[in-house]
């Protein structure tokens, strides 16, 4: 996963303002983006009057500069160091194309420097700007701030904020999703359209679990991505309670499935597990999958696809691993909080300590205990955390999604698998959303609060339906 941004910048100039705002301007923003480890394109001081662009021949500089970046840049910039020249600016991002965020930035002014010789006018020449955006049907962007100096705090946060979103818009393009096995049949709840994610640029590759279970048994013993598996999953998790076949037969899946996604460019996984993997294989799939979300690789379980990509979307904006988990129970008579589980598979970085693999307590008695090693079990440590969930809605024809933002605390709670206590404000109130949108049981949840950033990028550049409970 490339966490990396790259941001086209464009400088807005109306030449009658003094050129001197658009030099120091330039300078400021360059020096903050490099602070953040932001990469920047854009005109240099030859090209232009101090890099600005103010008129048709400086826009069509620019455009030919991010048209011959197209491949590199996740999103525009855009900054005010003056009025600008609004018309011309929503040009150049229509003219080059690019179907990118864009942030729009305006400069402060300063209340002692009011002259023609220093004053700005960005203020007002944002409200240009971004009356032009909607004119062109350009989506944007604000800053926190209406305007902002760029060595404000604030604005820093903006631009981890625009950052998330980039990476988010980018990650859900093209991106290419592993279906392996099919959906349980008591699994109705996460049924999904192929068709509707494929109108966004969301593929679906399927693979059977019998051909996984087959090319599995063909790894010989000697294979070295067999070994180098084997000593992954001990190093991963604790194994003192594990018996070394269960262990080889996880690291036989775990092959098949990385050269599987090597081979078909997946990002992404849904696994079938409840319950052929057991009767059919041996094992439980959790640890594989818990790994490989541990590594910024989202799997989610039951085949559940639009759980998975609800994953990938935090770990786009995140940068930190996602887990898949049930809203599973209440809290006694605690309104606000709930207990989230699953068996489990979440990935190490949930856990306070380093987790216990072990077998499946719900999946022993129907399999028995020898076919239900490879769950993680321990308590989700204390941690700010965002949520989101993805869904198709097959009747209105077009996809939804909810996030939030949430607490894990360490509230006493005996259970077993991977669980946690979650506190939610207004978490009644989005049980009733739920209910009634026909969201899943399935919530994707990462650490650290990214709900506006995932809102974003889901609303205003893919253009889904998304609810947001405040």
């Amino acid at each position: 996963m490339n966490n990396n941004i790259t941001l086209g910048v464009i400088i807005g100039n109306r030449g009658f303002f003094p050129s001197h705002l658009i030099k120091a301007g330039r300078k400021v923003i360059l020096e903050v983006l490099e602070q953040e480890g932001i990469q920047a394109i854009l005109l240099s001081p030859e090209e232009t009057i101090n890099g600005g662009v103010s008129n048709l021949e400086e826009a069509d500089r620019c455009v030919k500069l991010f048209r011959s970046h197209r491949d590199e840049i996740d999103g525009i910039l855009v900054t005010l160091p003056n009025f600008g020249e609004e018309k011309i600016v929503a040009d150049c991002i229509r003219l080059s194309e690019l179907n990118v965020p864009v942030l729009v930035h305006a400069f402060d002014d300063d209340m002692q420097k009011m002259t023609n010789l220093d004053r700005r006018d960005s203020f007002c020449g944002k409200l240009s700007v971004c009356n032009n955006f909607n004119q062109y049907g350009i989506p944007f962007t604000l800053t926190e701030l209406h305007t902002i100096d760029p060595l404000d705090e604030s604005f820093r946060q903006d631009l981890s904020r625009f950052a998330a979103v980039c990476r988010v818009v980018r990650g859900f393009k093209h991106v290419r999703v592993g279906a392996l096995g099919a959906r349980p049949t008591a699994f109705n709840t996460v049924r999904y359209s192929e068709k509707l994610l494929e109108r966004y640029g969301i593929s679906v590759d399927t693979m059977d679990l019998s051909e996984a279970f087959g090319q599995a048994a063909r790894i010989k013993e000697d294979d070295k991505d067999l070994q180098a598996k084997v000593e992954e999953i001990r190093q991963y998790a604790r194994v003192d309670n594990v018996a070394t076949e269960p262990l080889l037969r996880m690291a036989r899946l775990a092959v098949v499935i990385d050269r599987w996604m090597i081979t078909n460019h997946l990002s992404v996984t849904a696994i079938q597990c409840w319950t052929s993997m057991e009767q059919n294989f041996g094992i439980t799939p959790c640890t594989l999958m818990s790994m490989m979300s541990d590594k910024l690789i989202p799997s989610a379980c039951e085949t559940d696809v639009t759980g998975a990509l609800s994953m990938y979307a935090l770990t786009l904006a995140s940068q930190t691993p996602s887990a898949l988990l049930d809203w599973n129970n209440n809290y006694g008579k605690q309104r606000e909080k709930a207990v989230f589980f699953h068996c489990s598979n979440l990935p190490a970085a949930f856990f306070e300590k380093k987790p216990v693999l072990g077998y499946s307590e719900i999946f022993a008695g129907s399999v028995g205990k020898e076919n239900a090693y490879g769950t993680l079990s321990g308590l989700i440590k204390e941690m700010p955390f965002t949520y989101c969930r993805i869904s198709t809605d097959d009747l209105a024809g077009d996809i939804k999604a909810y996030v939030g933002e949430g607490k894990f605390l360490n509230d006493p709670i005996m259970t077993f698998g991977g669980f946690g206590v979650g506190e939610i404000s207004g978490l009644q109130n989005l049980m009733k959303l739920i209910c009634r949108k026909n969201f899943e049981h399935h919530v994707a949840a990462t650490p650290g609060l990214n709900a506006d950033a995932v809102q974003e990028a889901f609303e205003r550049y893919l253009r889904w339906e998304v609810y947001k409970i405040e």
